[in-house]
């Protein structure tokens, strides 16, 4: 074997290398636009739910007075010591 074919199968070998990582890479990265944009549907649909459920029960039974009492008290307790 001389020179020329050996530098032209280590061509042909370097060309499918190179290749074969560009398409797994792409596809890597497709499957990775895709998975994101999936993780971000699935967030948008929980915290749109989860902020329905947080609307009614605030609403429904709202912060009882003890509590507004108890932390007005220590705000002012605060602003009094410094």
């Amino acid at each position: 074997m001389d020179i020329g074919a050996q530098l032209l199968q280590a061509g042909n070998l370097m060309l499918t290398g190179m290749v074969g990582v560009f398409l797994f890479l792409s596809i890597l990265i497709f499957a990775m636009r895709l998975l994101a944009n999936f993780a971000a549907q699935l967030k948008e649909a929980e915290s749109s739910t989860s902020r329905q459920k947080i609307a009614k029960t605030a609403s429904s039974q709202g912060v009882p007075q003890a509590h507004i009492a108890a932390i007005s008290a220590a705000v002012a307790t605060y602003r009094k010591n410094n």
